[in-house]
């Protein structure tokens, strides 16, 4: 039976130095072989991971995160593509902001327009009275060239056999349908440079309806005042951002793009500025663990310490999914023999407490990682070795975890409702607290439809092993683990009860730093 480890060691069992060195020998071998199965794919899945964790950090403030980001924008070489993919963020969500840039600097899109029928179009056509209106380039072009006919007004091209005159056009403004709009714009690129820096088109531009034109282009503009003009009002532009995006949209669509240097640079500089409250932390969110370590580690010789650490805490499940994808046989047999090793240890206690006293002298992600791993050879231990209902029950018994079982059709079975282990709380508090907590969990679970019932027992999906299958189990488990405030199918615990241990031996740790109370 696998042994947990819920109850705090007793510290300081200087006299096994032989089994922790055998622990630490298998955990590498661990690592090795997770790293193996993470390549397989390329780093980039690794590196996701970690970003998708790192937007779930709270605890920074929005001067710290503009701070880190325009950071990385300023630092060198010039990170032109993370330049681009902040101003595809602005374009879209700001456009405004931009456009006020762009209003101002109305001739430099001369070139913009010259030559390219597709742009002049899209911006200058469409005179009509419908129920938008014309189009904003349309009527900033009809309203200069009433207002400076004397200067542009030949510059006009028609397509009837005779121009307009601007008497007749005041009183018959729809005959500007009738203008040769392409050949017009050609004209005033060349001719009417007036227009290009004129009031009219100027408004035309403030709202940035313009940048969906031709993203690229503008994104391409905007970088160039960035970097090559060191433009202040850009500049502003992309701090006021940064301050007011969150944290979480920031992580998820610049991080990725990153080169894997310049994200470990972020990841030290972050590293300054985290101060996580630990005591009224939720221990069971992976990115609260990363927050942690970040804050009390900062030291990391590499950020493949940080993808292998946050893969085996954050992406138990996904590591799974890897293992029995594998296609190699002797590489799953080699994992399920060194996980064995691991788990039935007859040292496991001691040696495992010795690790924990490491991790409590140096403070390193690589002490760290050590727990990470043991956490992750219990959730594929348990994953493998626990299919029974009384299997599951056995586990909690034999590590000190109370629990009650919990129907999931209350209303039909309420004599039914069982406890165990001889807890404190009110059989009728449970039924409230579970339906809730039923309905929270709708969306991560298929309904099961009524005629699939059999007394006690629930058809649950077992998709181990590649195999898509209907398999008898038991209903689901409340546990003292997290105070009997959710239910726990056979699929969710593993992952769960491994978050918990580490959990656990993590919150000693944190004690003996003097961090938690």
């Amino acid at each position: 039976m696998i042994q947990l480890l819920l109850s705090e060691p007793t510290w300081s069992n200087a006299g096994h130095d032989n089994s922790v060195k055998q622990r630490i020998y298998l955990l590498n071998k661990l690592e090795s072989v997770i790293w193996s199965l993470m390549l397989s794919g390329g780093r980039s899945e690794a590196k996701l991971w970690l970003c998708n964790t790192l937007s779930g950090i709270v605890s920074i403030s929005p001067h710290h995160q503009r701070e880190l980001f325009a950071e990385l924008l300023r630092s060198k070489p010039p990170k032109q593509g993370l330049a681009a993919q902040l101003l595809q963020m602005i374009f879209e969500k700001h456009p405004h902001k931009a456009g006020h840039v762009i209003a101002k600097k109305g001739y430099m899109l001369e070139n913009f327009f010259k030559g390219n029928p597709r742009r002049i179009l899209q911006w200058f056509s469409s005179f009509g009275n419908g129920d938008l209106g014309p189009r904003k380039g349309a009527k900033a072009l009809s309203q200069f060239a009433f207002v400076n006919r004397d200067i542009c007004w030949e510059e006009l091209e028609w397509k009837g056999k005779h121009g307009q005159s601007p008497a007749v056009v005041a009183t018959k403004p729809h005959y500007f349908l009738d203008l040769d709009v392409e050949q017009t714009v050609e004209n005033f690129v060349e001719n009417v440079p007036e227009f290009w820096s004129s009031n009219e088109f100027s408004e035309s531009l403030k709202d940035g309806e313009i940048l969906f034109i031709d993203t690229k282009f503008f994104v391409d503009f905007f970088v160039d005042l960035i970097y090559k003009k060191d433009s202040k009002e850009v500049w502003e532009i992309l701090n006021e951002f940064l301050m007011e995006e969150s944290f979480s949209s920031l992580c998820h669509h610049l991080l990725i793009i990153l080169e894997e240097r310049d994200l470990c640079v972020f990841l030290k500089t972050i590293c300054k500025f985290l101060k996580p409250r630990i005591k009224s932390m939720d221990f069971g969110n992976p990115s609260n663990w990363l927050e942690i370590i970040l804050s009390k580690c900062s030291d990391f010789e590499s950020i493949d310490q940080l993808f292998l650490l946050n893969a085996v805490i954050s992406e138990g499940r996904q590591l799974l999914r890897l293992v029995r994808e594998e296609e190699d046989q002797q590489a799953k047999v080699k994992i399920k023999d060194i996980v064995s090793q691991i788990c039935t240890s007859t040292s496991h206690d001691s040696s495992l407490t010795l690790i924990m006293e490491i991790c409590i002298k140096r403070k390193t992600i690589e002490s760290i990682k050590w727990l990470g791993l043991q956490s992750w050879a219990i959730h594929y231990r348990l994953s493998e070795e626990c299919q029974t209902p009384e299997s599951w029950e056995l586990l909690f018994i034999n590590n000190g975890i109370s629990f009650r079982k919990y129907n999931k059709y209350p209303l039909l079975h309420q004599d039914e409702f069982s406890e165990e282990m001889g807890s404190d709380l009110d059989e009728r508090e449970v039924r409230v607290r579970s339906k809730k907590k039923e309905k929270r969990r709708k969306r991560r679970r298929r309904d099961i439809d009524h005629d699939d019932y059999y007394g006690d027992e629930l058809l649950d999906f077992d998709l181990s092993n590649n195999r898509t299958g209907l398999q008898s189990k038991a209903g689901n488990w409340m546990l003292s683990t997290d105070g009997y405030s959710t239910y726990w199918s056979s699929v969710d615990l593993p992952e769960h009860l491994s978050r918990h241990c580490f959990s656990a031996w993590m919150k000693w740790i944190f004690i003996k730093w003097g961090d938690v109370a």
